[in-house]
């Protein structure tokens, strides 16, 4: 089971991370960091497995490839927004984040304005005139 290799190597990585900070701080950033790639790594084969069911119900269903990439990019964005701001927290830097999470949100923001105004016209449609 993956998760227990993940939790294992999450677990390894914060025990050396409590031994390491006290003498070498630079270093236990460094390993969470790498932890953290490394976990984001092992479960790209898991995402893309999902983009492509994903991609294959939308042909099915008829919608628009434009507003499921859409959907793809705003979720990637959402992840790797979260991502960052982690590991900037772990190097104790709340203030900038703060900043990274707010970029995201105003990036999803821009991605979601088509999406936005297709359902917008689509009940706009559905009221009576």
């Amino acid at each position: 089971m993956e998760i227990i290799q993940i939790v294992g190597l999450g677990l390894i990585a914060a025990i050396l991370v409590l031994v390491v900070k006290e003498q070498k701080p630079m270093f236990a950033f460094l390993i969470a960091t790498f932890t953290g790639i490394v976990i984001f790594l092992f479960l790209i084969g898991k995402i893309e497995s999902v983009i492509q069911v994903l991609e294959d119900l939308a042909e099915r269903s008829g919608i628009e490839p434009v507003y499921l990439k859409t959907i793809l990019k705003i979720i990637g964005i959402a992840y790797i927004a979260e991502f960052g701001a982690q590991i900037v927290r772990d190097a104790g830097q709340d203030g900038i984040a703060s900043k990274i999470e707010l970029a995201g949100k105003v990036l999803i923001m821009v991605l979601a304005i088509p999406i936005i105004s297709v359902v917008i016209e689509t009940v706009m449609k559905l009221l009576p005139a």
